[in-house]
């Protein structure tokens, strides 16, 4: 941002409960709700490491050879930015179960009918004096479950990092 900007920061769950509610609860409204809300994070990240890697002198070898601008994108691009877009989505699918699970504790992400780990925790809240177990499970599953994926996301990204490689 330059001197005198006013950034605008909404969180991602404001705009996603915003959609739902104006979508309706369904399965696929959520998912495609959620790939609206994502695809920027993916589409940014993958744009400046092939800005990168078009730089590099191979792609220029490949260009003095001769070879198509798809050729050099599907054979020397691609396979340089395939472990930046596993890692990302490795690090992303915590984020996407929490966003999901807070859209349907809310009551507008997956319709009661269908199982999920929000509603659980939603439908266990009128049991919390007695049954506090209802809601306590569904919350631990869904920390667990987040916590485990978020480090299964360092663990990839620490074995295709060539820096880390070498030691």
């Amino acid at each position: 941002m330059a001197p005198g900007d006013v950034g605008l920061s909404i969180p991602l769950l404001l705009i996603a409960i915003l959609f739902a509610a104006t979508m309706g609860p369904s399965f696929q409204n959520v998912i495609v709700i959620i790939g609206l809300l994502l695809w920027p994070r993916y589409a940014r990240q993958i744009r400046g490491e092939s800005l990168g890697v078009k730089e590099q002198d191979f792609i220029a070898a490949a260009r003095v050879v001769g070879c198509s601008n798809w050729r050099i994108m599907r054979v020397h691009i691609l396979p340089n930015v395939m472990p930046t877009l596993l890692v990302l989505a490795t690090l992303q699918v915590g984020y996407v179960i929490l966003l999901e699970a807070s859209l349907s504790f809310l009551g507008v992400g997956v319709p009661p009918p269908q199982p999920s780990w929000g509603s659980i925790v939603a439908e266990g809240r009128q049991y919390i004096a007695p049954n506090w177990w209802i809601s306590l499970f569904p919350g631990m599953a869904i920390l667990v479950t987040v916590l485990a994926l978020n480090a299964f996301g360092d663990w990839v990204r620490d074995r295709l990092d060539p820096k880390l490689r070498q030691i």
